[in-house]
């Protein structure tokens, strides 16, 4: 991704927009055929930035407690130092309110966030007693499978309703608000993370997992 100015940072950017041009145009990113959301988050729950976010590298571990999930952040490389050159500016920012996001993914098989832009602006957040503002990329369902959905759905909210036909109108009322929230979040949920191909296939990955092999190297 393209480095910000502090001017960029300064003027009224659309960031959701501006994210999804540059994917568009880089290459190595997530993106590939399908339906793709770009999302504002702002608010996370407390966990996501503190206890779960990953500042160990490369030795960082990801804590899955009782099958519950993760839910963190997962840098792509090591994280700068609070007081680096390039943080310090970007500290400047976060106390003015003019920082841009943090660009995330979101990755269903870790359960979490992975940072794709934007590793020293959260640095810079969180220096400041910040959450960082973030744009999360995520897939979401093809048409055709939140329309089969929908269908399958609507199938059986006519079914209810049937029998809900002498039940006080409050009840009626309740299932119609349901239905309409299910209906309303079917093209955002978020679809399954896949694996592509890496270039250069099995002999690059063994050579990426020969250097990775620091405590077992007979596995």
């Amino acid at each position: 991704m393209p480095s910000l100015r502090s001017a960029d940072q300064r003027s009224p950017l659309d960031w959701t927009h501006q994210y999804t041009r540059w994917l568009e145009e880089a290459d190595g990113t997530p993106l590939r055929d399908g339906r793709w959301e770009l999302a504002l988050r702002t608010g996370f729950p407390p966990y996501v930035w503190t206890a779960d976010f990953v500042r160990d590298w490369p030795g960082g571990r990801l804590e899955l407690y009782c099958g519950g999930g993760w839910n963190g952040v997962l840098p792509l490389r090591r994280l700068s130092a609070p007081d680096a050159g390039r943080v310090k500016a970007y500290r400047k920012h976060a106390r003015e309110g003019t920082l841009a996001p943090v660009l995330l993914w979101w990755v269903t098989f870790l359960d979490g966030f992975v940072i794709l832009d934007g590793h020293d602006r959260a640095v810079a957040a969180l220096a400041e007693d910040r959450t960082p503002q973030s744009v999360v990329l995520s897939q979401v369902p093809d048409d055709k499978v939140w329309r089969a959905a929908a269908e399958r759905f609507t199938h059986d909210r006519e079914h209810r309703m049937g029998d809900l036909a002498t039940r006080p109108a409050r009840q009626r009322a309740a299932l119609e608000r349901g239905y309409a929230e299910t209906i309303a979040s079917l093209p955002y949920a978020v679809e399954p993370t896949t694996v592509q191909a890496l270039p250069g296939g099995a002999a690059t990955w063994e050579a990426l997992a020969a250097r990775a092999m620091f405590q077992c190297p007979r596995d």
